[in-house]
């Protein structure tokens, strides 16, 4: 059997972004995150095939395209990338809005503004078009909370390194500077390998769940943090998947970065938060609001970014190939 997907390919201030708008599974008409379980469920290796190598890489990320359950939203997204089907994406939402509004695929109810339904939540994206291309998109996070304050874990081969863990759409670990670890200069290499060796430390150590949707737990990505280097209030760089170091400044990252900033007492509503990528692109984030997250007190952040379509890719998976699932060099 060969399956066929048409897939559009963009990129998120340098990030990839692959959106699967022909070829996914037809799936019942529920909540996006009960689709989101049945795809994991029974449809995992479309997301294997089309992210890993051959046909990705270990920095791909991507969504697939569905009807919306939720009346006020415009259409539903599945997240799929190299580290699973994630509740939302922050890149791949700036980079699937692009695509979406360019390529003609959703005309959104209300003109400015997309409405996504996410595994997460709603999502909204307002933007600006000029001549048939989207200029600039601002996404409306889902509620974003510091989950847990100065955890310290003992990491291979470093000694103990303290971080909180805070959500923006998914849970991370946000590293700051600190006596083992001195900053973002180590490296992309060693921050990887720090990130790997972190994040098994971590699983050992807390396993925080989102209080409103159980199904959202563990701390698979983190966020390393510095100084910036031009103009912008701080650096970072995400790690997620197995040896993926994000090419944009991350947008559940720097939601997440805001939302420990804003439960630390370091940032406040309505102030501003430009993050910058390991390659010099910003995010610019907002304080839009203050929000409770359960028993949280947290925000919803903004993040304003830009994205380029770069292509129209239609890719086969064939049974006959023996890598038909996709594989990764761990």
């Amino acid at each position: 059997m060969r399956k066929t997907f048409f897939c559009i390919d963009s990129h998120a201030c340098g990030n990839p972004v692959r959106v699967v708008a022909g070829g996914g599974p037809i799936l019942p008409h529920l909540p996006i995150a009960e689709r989101r379980a049945i795809f994991m469920r029974d449809h995992d290796w479309m997301r294997t095939a089309l992210m890993f190598e051959p046909r990705g890489h270990d920095v791909m990320s991507g969504a697939i395209i569905y009807p919306p359950h939720r009346d006020d939203c415009d259409a539903a997204i599945l997240f799929i990338e190299v580290s699973g089907c994630l509740p939302m994406c922050g890149a791949g939402t700036i980079g699937l809005s692009t695509v979406l509004l360019e390529e003609g695929l959703v005309v959104p109810k209300v003109p400015g503004r997309l409405s996504l339904e996410t595994p997460a939540g709603r999502v909204d994206v307002t933007y600006d078009m000029e001549g048939g291309r989207v200029k600039s998109v601002r996404l409306f996070n889902v509620a974003s909370y510091l989950h847990a304050s100065d955890v310290t874990v003992e990491v291979e081969g470093l000694g103990p390194l303290t971080v909180d863990i805070a959500y923006g759409g998914n849970f991370y670990a946000v590293v700051e500077p600190q006596e083992n670890w001195r900053g973002l200069d180590v490296g992309v290499s060693e921050i990887i390998s720090l990130s790997q060796r972190l994040r098994r430390a971590l699983a050992e150590a807390i396993d925080p769940v989102h209080p409103e949707d159980v199904a959202i737990r563990g701390v698979h990505h983190a966020i390393w943090c510095d100084a910036p280097r031009s103009g912008g209030d701080g650096r970072g760089a995400v790690f997620y998947g197995e040896r993926a170091i994000d090419r944009s400044p991350g947008g559940t990252g720097t939601s997440a970065r805001m939302a420990q900033l804003f439960g630390k007492g370091r940032l406040g509503l309505g102030d501003a938060y430009r993050n910058e990528s390991m390659i010099g692109t910003d995010f610019d984030g907002r304080v839009e609001e203050i929000v409770k997250v359960g028993p949280f007190t947290g925000i919803r952040p903004s993040i304003g970014a830009w994205a380029r379509i770069i292509g129209h890719n239609t890719i086969f998976v064939d049974h006959a190939d023996p890598l038909w699932k996709g594989f990764q060099l761990v």
